[in-house]
């Protein structure tokens, strides 16, 4: 018979269900955020046929991950994800969960990168070893997140098992001179072989010091940025099995339990809907109530054909009435970044021309109906929920696709 001091023991060392932060993978196209994803998870987030195929990611990927911390071990070796330290075979105790966000690198998905950075809290930016630093989208995608208002970075040196050490250090006084351009002096810089495991310990303890659980806001107002919906029924399911449709995302301030009502905003053809929460869920199980941090699945009484195949992603979830009435026209304080523009996009905005804006996580295409000094007014295709100050990104079509051309607040 299990003591009542055992209990306790066992109970205290159960991994949290929900994580506590979001934390962004990004960076250029192939340096390895997925495998950086994989050796701290174990879990390879290209799961898309067409991502298998092509070999990059097209979707966000999410995997979480529980840090743990050997008690008797010092230093880096202290750090790891294992139940049991691999050094003292000592019990390792549980320091928090967290969440990843792998956003895709390939230039003709920056729109989905950027609705990533919407969810995220700190980013790791993964740089590749054996290229020439800084690559288009390592700059892209630094400067997404910082327009996020993201402050805590980590860089990934990956790929050093390729290089040689004179070839490793030339690339990381590289990256020193790139982060301090874009005013990251003090963000480290962990050298890694990710397809080896190599200096995991040290990415984790670098996680731990710079990566900080964000304050919770769970007794605020409720809002949630959907990025993923689904239709979890089987096919040929009989009607009195069918499940309702599943909205996947991260909530930004709040709280939801089982049985709430939540409203969805825009909605659908006529405006925000509402309806019942039936079940809370996150990778790691199900759960009565959920909070800001990490992402979470939640199960509702929407036919799952509204839903199926990320229909409801850029939809705001709220209590009911507290959103403000979505919207198709906008004005945005605008501001470019020169540093980004290549040489067609140097040319200045017009009337009539069509953006893309990234508003949280929804992505939309924006005609400029008016310009009067940095004040731009855009009619939206289709209609989203704006608040006021809140920072909306633009890309610009350029010859190499959609370009991250600058940035805006809502007027």
């Amino acid at each position: 018979m299990v003591s009542e001091k055992a209990e306790k023991v066992e109970k205290a060392e159960k991994a949290p269900l929900q994580s506590e932060v979001n934390i962004g993978l990004v960076g250029h196209v192939d340096h390895g955020k997925t495998s950086i994803t994989k050796m701290l998870t174990g879990k390879w987030t290209d799961t898309h046929s067409e991502e298998i195929k092509r070999g990059i990611s097209i979707r966000l990927g999410y995997a979480d991950v529980v840090i743990r911390k050997c008690s008797k071990c010092k230093g880096l070796e202290a750090y790891t994800t294992d139940k049991k330290c691999s050094h003292c075979d000592s019990a390792t105790k549980v320091v928090r969960r967290i969440s990843f966000v792998d956003a895709p690198g390939h230039e003709t998905l920056m729109a989905t990168m950027l609705s990533g950075a919407a969810l995220m809290q700190g980013a790791i930016l993964v740089v590749a070893a054996n290229e020439k630093c800084p690559q288009a989208r390592t700059i892209e995608h630094l400067m997404a997140i910082k327009l996020s208002g993201i402050k805590d970075l980590i860089v990934v040196q990956n790929k050093i098992d390729l290089v040689t050490e004179e070839q490793a250090k030339e690339n990381y006084n590289d990256i020193k001179k790139f982060l301090q351009e874009y005013e990251y002096n003090n963000a480290p810089i962990i050298p890694v072989a990710a397809n080896l495991g190599i200096n995991k310990d040290a990415l984790i303890c670098a996680m731990e010091e710079y990566l900080k659980t964000p304050e919770t806001k769970s007794n605020d107002k409720l809002k949630m940025y959907v990025v993923r919906s689904f239709d979890v029924n089987s096919p040929g399911n009989t009607l009195d099995k069918l499940k309702g449709g599943v909205l996947g995302g991260s909530i930004v301030s709040g709280s939801i339990k089982i049985g709430d009502e939540i409203e969805l905003s825009p909605g659908l053809e006529k405006g925000p809907v509402v309806t019942k929460v039936v079940s809370l869920a996150t990778e790691s199980g199900r759960l009565e109530k959920v909070v800001p941090g990490g992402l979470v699945a939640i199960g509702t009484l929407f036919d799952p054909s509204v839903t199926q195949n990320d229909k409801m992603k850029g939809q705001v979830l709220s209590n009911p009435g507290v959103l403000p009435a979505p919207t198709k026209k906008i004005k945005l304080k605008y501001k470019s970044i020169d540093r980004l523009l290549v040489d067609d996009l140097k040319k200045p905005l017009i009337v009539n021309e069509a953006v893309v804006l990234t508003i949280g996580t929804a992505t939309n295409v924006g005609k400029i109906s008016a310009i009067k000094n940095d004040l731009i007014d855009f009619d939206l295709s289709q209609p989203n929920v704006v608040e006021k100050d809140q920072r909306v990104a633009i890309s610009r079509r350029s010859s190499n696709g959609w370009r991250l051309y600058g940035y805006g607040f809502v007027q």
